[in-house]
């Protein structure tokens, strides 16, 4: 016969509620339940012109506070997408300055500080990112002096919103507010790509790292050692078009292929792992290839724990006791135990 055992839930719910009592008449707050990590991919893609996958930028939110990693092409769309107005960005981080990570930069700005309920920002930009950005920055403002001056003017916006409070940073820079630390670690994306880095976010005992653009790099896999999600870049390109075009052989030398990434994930052991700015071209050069299959079958061979392929506005939700990733209109979902 099977042995009963008195169930304890009772008696530790009663001693639950009585130690919340104590603490009520004592004037103590219970203690707050403790609030998840979320990563939205904004932009998936690459340099390529596509209407699917945007070029790099990844939304942060941690508590009260949000945060873009890269600004790359409709960075600005994707936030209206979300409901999020351009004025709640708390900073943004810069991994290098390849172009489709910055070329949502200046709309992002100039359209943040349009005092609409998408924008309506009134305090400087605060923007970090590696040598050179101050320099960006700067000129970007030189550039676009009238268009700063005539909204003043004419709209009266004020001159606040449209500073830019940007900072080069190095390796092993770490910001800190509100409990979110994010951390700058150098990558390897090129001889000639430097500094170039990739992001650690840590919030309430959770953490994400986020690659960059990169080649093969252990430092990725020691930066996302038992992280809850690691996204790291990824890039196919079939021996056919390289021979047809050999400029990709240049492009698949500065990037990660599926193989590669996956003896990163084997190393580093994230809860989930998932691939941004995909790079994936067959011989005929398209741009809008399902790559999917072709990215898991490639991964498959190196590592064998679970692997997400990013999609713009997927969003990985980490909580204490799950990732949850979901498509922006719910078309798909599933849950990660951490």
């Amino acid at each position: 016969m099977p042995t009963h055992r008195p169930s304890l839930f009772p008696a530790a719910r009663k001693a639950a509620i009585s130690a919340l009592a104590v603490l009520a008449l004592a004037g103590v707050p219970p203690p707050a339940a403790a609030e998840p990590l979320s990563i939205t991919l904004l932009g998936t893609g690459s340099p390529a012109p596509n209407a699917t996958r945007f070029s790099q930028s990844i939304l942060v939110e941690a508590g009260s506070d949000k945060y873009l990693i890269d600004l790359g092409r409709g960075v600005t769309i994707r936030l209206s997408q979300l409901g999020i107005p351009m004025r709640k960005i708390t900073a943004s981080f810069i991994t290098h300055s390849h172009s489709d990570h910055l070329n949502g930069l200046a709309d992002f700005w100039m359209t943040g500080w349009i005092g609409t309920g998408y924008g309506g920002r009134t305090t400087p930009m605060v923007l970090y990112g590696p040598q050179g950005t101050e320099a960006m920055a700067k000129h970007l403002e030189m550039a676009f002096a009238e268009n700063t001056r005539i909204r003043h003017a004419d709209e009266k916006e004020p001159l606040s919103g449209i500073e830019i409070d940007a900072r080069d940073i190095a390796d092993g820079f770490s910001y800190e507010h509100n409990g979110v630390k994010i951390t700058a670690f150098d990558s390897h994306h090129g001889d000639l790509i430097k500094p170039n880095f990739g992001y650690v976010i840590e919030y309430d005992g959770k953490k994400a790292v986020i690659s960059g653009d990169t080649t093969y790099d252990e430092k990725v896999a020691r930066a996302g050692k038992d992280a809850d999600l690691l996204l790291h870049e990824v890039a196919y390109i079939s021996e056919e078009l390289i021979k047809e075009q050999p400029v990709y052989k240049a492009v698949a030398e500065h990037h990660t292929s599926p193989e590669e990434a996956g003896r990163i994930f084997d190393q580093a052991k994230p809860k989930l792992a998932a691939f941004t700015h995909l790079v994936v071209r067959l011989a005929g050069e398209q741009l809008d290839l399902p790559a999917s299959n072709v990215l898991l079958e490639n991964v498959g061979k190196t590592y064998a724990g679970p692997v997400v392929v990013g999609e713009d506005l997927m969003r990985f939700v980490i909580d204490d006791d799950a990732i949850v990733v979901n498509g922006y209109k719910g078309q798909y979902g599933f849950r990660i135990k951490r």
